[in-house]
């Protein structure tokens, strides 16, 4: 199928949502609401784009219509160099148009659960893990999402053993899941008397954020416990049992939160967070049968591939997925992550293209 047909085809398939999402019945429908009111969204970006390719092509055409009956030599230039530019428009368009098309994945514009947790390493991994914290923090208040503390548990000598936070905003997990592996530190710890540089790792998980009607989960399938919080909070925390746990019998899986002093809002985010893990354990084998079709070089969400080296005594920060170093290791320690980000992004479109015109 011709690109001009596709984009056809896409338009039609947007004014065929546009009437849908209007529609009472459909309206009712919360589940197939949102469904369709995201690919009205998905659908206007690129229609937005496909109108403007095929205007493009019919000025072309009138250009070219313009060259074979003119006769005005001043008025043939004009018509060239406007022939030109419109040629090279098409091309940017095009180039344009080819990215949008990628299928996109449904999930990207969710919201996410971001995971950390101290790994090889000892009291140096806790305090990377801390630093790696920050370093998100940053970078989410640079983007204007929302962080929220779901649980954390300290080192002993600074830093976090593990730590999940909620994040929310515009398109948190599409751009926070190539974050998710084995990040490494190179530097001489706080502890070492004899100079030595250590290598330490923390490992990163970036969940999407579960709708409930994304996930059924069934109240006979979890336990609850409440206990009394541990760690900071003060004495009000501490001394009453507002701490859940939660435990999904089926999967084992084990989530547990004491953030908040009201038992009610941490069972909540307790809920959240088990319905995300849930719901990840079904995307992975989802992305393990995309993965038998198509190696991906970025965002498998391997947790055990070594992603990311930060080495401090040469002041760098390397990718190895697409073999990036970047010399500025403070700032990204400051939360500018997003040349790596960005980067990934294109490495991983440029695949699914060559991918896509392989089987075209």
């Amino acid at each position: 199928m011709s690109l001009v047909h596709k984009l056809s085809a896409i338009e039609d398939r947007f004014e065929e949502v546009s009437k849908f999402i209007v529609d009472p019945e459909i309206i009712g429908d919360m589940k197939r609401y949102v469904k369709l009111n995201k690919e009205y969204k998905d659908l206007e970006d690129i229609v937005k784009v496909s109108r403007e390719y095929r205007n493009t092509l019919d000025n072309i055409e009138s250009s070219e219509e313009i060259l074979k009956t003119e006769s005005d030599p001043e008025f043939v230039e004009m018509a060239k160099k406007e022939l030109e530019e419109l040629k090279a428009k098409r091309e940017e368009l095009e180039a344009v148009v080819k990215v949008l098309l990628i299928p996109k994945d449904p999930e990207d514009s969710k919201n996410a659960v971001l995971e950390i947790r101290a790994g090889t390493g000892g009291d140096e991994a806790s305090i990377f893990a801390g630093d790696l914290m920050r370093m998100y923090l940053k970078y989410c208040d640079s983007k204007g999402w929302t962080t929220d503390m779901v649980d954390s548990t300290a080192g002993t000598s600074g830093g976090f053993k593990e730590i999940i936070f909620n994040v929310q905003g515009a398109d948190v997990y599409g751009t926070l899941k190539y974050e998710s592996g084995v990040h490494r530190v190179q530097r001489v710890p706080q502890t070492e008397t004899q100079g030595r540089v250590h290598t330490s790792a923390a490992t990163v998980a970036i969940l999407p954020e579960a709708e409930e009607f994304d996930v059924d989960l069934k109240d006979a399938d979890i336990r609850r416990d409440e206990f009394c919080s541990s760690g900071p909070g003060g004495q009000s925390v501490n001394t009453t049992y507002s701490a859940i746990r939660l435990t999904h019998i089926p999967t084992g899986t084990v989530v547990q939160c004491q953030d908040q002093k009201s038992k009610l809002k941490n069972l909540e985010k307790a809920m959240a967070v088990l319905r995300s893990r849930i719901y990840e354990m079904e995307l992975a084998k989802r992305h393990e049968a995309e993965a038998a079709m198509r190696k991906t070089m970025v965002s498998t969400g391997d947790r055990s591939a070594k992603i990311r080296t930060y080495n401090y005594p040469q002041g760098r920060v390397t990718d190895h997925r697409i073999n990036l170093t970047l010399y500025n290791l403070s700032a990204v320690l400051d939360g500018d992550i997003e040349k790596f980000i960005e980067e990934l992004k294109m490495a991983e479109n440029a695949e699914k293209l060559k991918y896509g015109d392989e089987n075209a």
